[in-house]
């Protein structure tokens, strides 16, 4: 091979190599290119409150009276049933509950056994977190006889996962002319803690 042809081949090689190191090197891409952005994933935040539950509670219910004579308290436990149903972020739902308790009223002049209530709860979808205001009308079984008055409260539901609930919930009881006798009226307030199961 003469020197020349030598020389050409060794230019040759030189241009072949330098195009395949610049091959990969970005382009500026002219001013009139459209650029697509890729389209968000949806992320998954749980929260879907649609269905029917139903679990236990535990907590605390204290009563006052107006003059102090029925005053008392006591821990409480019972269960509950409801349904919700998930309009995106509004939630709208019904529930039946039921405390235990034995509630000595004026040092044991009456006592509280047990209280029935009928729900309706409100609330707004935070994903898995659930806030909610619910009001209705509850029944107190007393030594006294059956009283019916109506309650508000606020509440919170939080998905531990699909399936399986944990809350809290306060409740403010109104029961007037207990035993039927007039003034006797007593508020009662419970705080319980919650477990449900959905389905």
């Amino acid at each position: 091979m003469t020197r020349t042809s030598k020389l050409f081949a060794l230019v040759l090689g030189t241009t072949a190599l330098g195009s395949a190191a610049f091959a990969g090197s970005p382009v500026e891409a002219p001013a009139d290119a459209q650029v697509f952005a890729p389209a968000p994933v949806p992320v998954n935040t749980g929260g879907d409150w649609t269905g029917f539950y139903t679990g236990l509670q535990f907590g605390h219910a204290d009563a006052d009276s107006a003059t102090g004579a029925l005053d008392g308290d006591d821990t409480s436990y019972g269960f509950h049933a409801g349904y919700d149903y998930d309009f995106g972020q509004f939630v709208l739902g019904g529930e039946l509950d039921y405390d235990k308790t034995d509630i000595s009223l004026g040092g044991g002049a009456a006592s509280i056994d047990s209280v029935a209530r009928a729900k309706l709860r409100a609330g707004y979808d935070l994903g898995r977190t659930l806030v909610y205001a619910t009001a209705g009308a509850a029944r107190a079984d007393t030594s006294v006889g059956d009283e019916t008055g109506p309650f508000v409260g606020l509440g919170v539901a939080y998905q531990v996962t699909d399936r399986y609930l944990i809350g809290a919930e306060v409740l403010e009881h109104r029961f007037d002319d207990v035993g039927g006798v007039a003034g006797n009226d007593i508020d009662a307030t419970t705080f319980s803690i919650r477990g449900s199961l959905r389905f």
